[in-house]
């Protein structure tokens, strides 16, 4: 290490991080990376279907350009447009990066890579690993960070919980704290940044969540809570094929229906014969029907709702033989897909449905239905333009940069590339780019740094270690009759029902009073538990608290935006489509004027601040300056 070497400490040992962490120590600075877990169990290898870029190898004439107009438009124009645009075009390079760690994308006869149909676009521009992609991907790097151990640049602390940062008196980040989850030891480390890369929320909604258990949210929360902002938390995506369980759902990559898989339910709703058995003409195929454009590759918020609409509106939902069981499913269909094609590009799905539901998906169609997945909003960050380009400055210390000085956010637990949608197959893409944005951004914030954490005075992280040991030790004392697994369950009970697919005002002023009441009674917690070793209910009581007050932020945040756009849907303030109208005839022309008059009110970033008696919500201005809003998009 040389003498300007610094001091990082990444959290989370995803894509994100572990890009972060490449970047850094290749940089030449000590890296310090912090997982709940072993790394490679990081939830990025639960992504599924693919990884984003325009290499063209279908011959299909696409361009970066389109790949920059379909991820803006499928946001619908939310997220600022400079870092989206550095984003798709540094996507090849990246890809061609990770086939030099190894990494075994599919490839077609002739050995080129190969790339699928994912929902929103027109064009196959999805590279993928069978059904495995996210796994192949952390692995990949994960080898990489692993040689870097090996020669004494990084250092990994395995089975670590992050429980706050360590401010100094200017505000300036200048290290954190964190509990050991086998020893419950709290201690303070010191760094001269931090880079955040934990993950998303998906928590707050189990057990309606694709995602893992540790998807908590639980380290963003702390952070917020500790004065960083929080942006777009109203959108959330709803994943439209999930296979639901009694312990939680299970993805069903959007590769199914971009590989020709269709979704339907029977036309009558009393039709209770096995699915194969209804002939075509008796099934409603209802995405093909409503978007013949796009079919069943619309982007995935038109799917969930549409799906919502059918079973829930319409009354058209399949499963369950019994008379009282939900019918809250449809059908995503494989079955006239040709056998080996499917097993080869779908293998990793079909042995889970199988697992899990006891059915092969080649012999019956699967029944799936909507469940939360991946949160677009996040940690704040920041950016620099590149005057000339009209991207992000590339090694900008600002970029990535949270309101708090020396501490970053990368991955999904930043709200920077998506906007109000994230297109399939873009979250791959954007943890790995935006790790290593903020991985050069962090390198660059150091070379300027005039004094380190070192000069911080040791008062300040014995401060911060003693106030953790006292919530610690606060959740730990015996108070009353409330149980923390018992508190999630309601609170995603709460969430999926309140703050869900679609959403009322009343509805959201519910869930807020339903939140407030329930972080009161943590006032009466018993964790049932009182082992000083790896105790997990202390550990879990207080992720749930940290939901809770994350939980609060998406519902002010959706209350406080009365519209429909992207992923959050109000029936009120829905600018529907004329049906049966196109571009040119009045009715829709009057219907773009509403559109564009909307825009103008709401077409801003939702940003939120910690306040003790609830969060604060404003709203900022969000740059255009690469495509305008020209006409709402339109599907159909």
């Amino acid at each position: 290490m040389s003498a300007s070497a610094r001091q990082v400490i990444v959290i989370g040992g995803g894509l994100g991080g572990l890009w972060a962490t490449l970047a850094l120590a290749e940089a030449g600075h000590r890296v310090m990376l912090f997982s709940l877990f072993e790394v490679m169990r990081s939830h990025s290898a639960c992504a599924q279907g693919g990884i984003n870029a325009v290499l063209d190898m279908k011959g299909q004439h696409d361009s970066v350009q389109q790949h920059i107009v379909d991820t803006i438009k499928g946001g619908s124009y939310l997220a600022n447009q400079p870092p989206i645009q550095s984003m798709c075009e540094d996507a090849p390079g990246l890809i061609r990066t990770f086939e030099r760690m190894g990494v075994t994308f599919s490839r077609t006869p002739e050995g080129l890579l190969d790339q699928r149909l994912f929902g929103g676009v027109k064009h196959k521009r999805t590279c993928f690993a069978g059904a495995s992609t996210g796994q192949q991907l952390l692995y990949g790097v994960d080898q990489q960070v692993r040689r870097l151990e090996t020669e004494g640049k990084v250092e990994k602390q395995e089975w670590w919980e992050f429980l706050s940062i360590v401010k100094d008196v200017d505000g300036v980040c200048r290290g954190i704290v964190a509990m050991d989850l086998r020893s419950l030891e709290v201690r303070a480390f010191r760094a001269d940044a931090v880079v955040l890369a934990s993950g998303g929320l998906g928590q707050i909604y189990a057990p309606k969540t694709t995602c893992s258990t540790n998807s908590t949210g639980a380290a963003a929360s702390r952070v917020y809570q500790q004065g960083a902002r929080f942006a777009n938390a109203e959108f959330f995506q709803f994943h439209p094929t999930a296979m639901l369980g009694e312990d939680k759902t299970r993805l069903m990559t959007e590769a199914a229906r971009g590989e020709g898989g269709r979704v339907w339910v029977p036309k009558d709703p009393g039709d209770r014969r096995e699915p194969l058995r209804i002939p075509e003409s008796e099934r409603f195929y209802f995405l093909e029907d409503w978007y013949p454009s796009y079919g069943n590759t619309v982007p995935r918020d038109i799917a969930a709702r549409a799906i919502w609409k059918v079973t829930r509106e319409l009354g058209l939902g399949v499963g369950g033989a019994d008379a009282g069981e939900s019918r809250d499913r449809v059908y995503l269909d494989l079955t006239h897909l040709d056998r080996n094609f499917v097993s080869t590009r779908l293998g990793a799905i079909l042995s889970i449905y199988r697992k899990f539901a006891g059915q092969d998906p080649l012999e019956t169609p699967m029944e799936i239905f909507p469940a939360a997945h991946y949160a677009m909003g996040g940690l704040w960050v920041d950016y620099e333009k590149d005057p000339t380009r009209g991207g992000m400055k590339a090694g900008s210390p600002r970029n990535h940069a949270t309101n708090i000085p020396g501490l970053y956010a990368c991955g999904e637990c930043d709200y920077a590339y998506h906007g109000a949608n994230r297109l399939g197959a873009n979250s791959l893409l954007s943890a790995s780019y935006s790790g290593r944005v903020a991985g050069e951004a962090v390198a660059s914030y150091l070379s300027g740094l005039e004094q380190g954490a070192e000069a911080a005075p040791a008062a300040l992280f014995e401060t911060e270690s003693r106030r953790q040991a006292d919530l610690n030790q606060q959740f730990s004392r015996p108070r009353g009759d409330q149980n923390p697994f018992r508190l999630h369950r309601e609170l995603g009970a709460l969430m999926t029902t309140q703050v869900g697919v679609v959403r009322d005002n009343a509805e959201l002023d519910a869930a807020l009073s339903s939140l407030r009441e329930l972080e009161q009674r943590f006032e009466r917690l018993d964790l049932s538990e009182s082992s000083r070793w790896a105790n997990q209910s202390l550990a879990h009581a207080r992720q749930v608290f940290d939901m809770v007050k994350l939980a609060q932020v998406m519902a002010a945040s959706a209350r406080a935006r009365d519209e429909c756009r992207g992923a959050h849907f109000k029936p009120a303030f829905d600018l529907a489509i004329p049906q049966g109208k196109f571009p040119g005839d009045p009715e829709f022309e009057a219907y773009r004027e509403r559109w564009k008059a909307n825009n103008a009110d709401w077409l801003k970033t939702t940003v939120a601040e910690y306040h003790p008696d609830g969060p604060r919500i404003a709203f900022e201005p969000v740059d255009l300056g690469l495509l305008a809003p020209e006409q709402p998009r339109d599907y159909r």
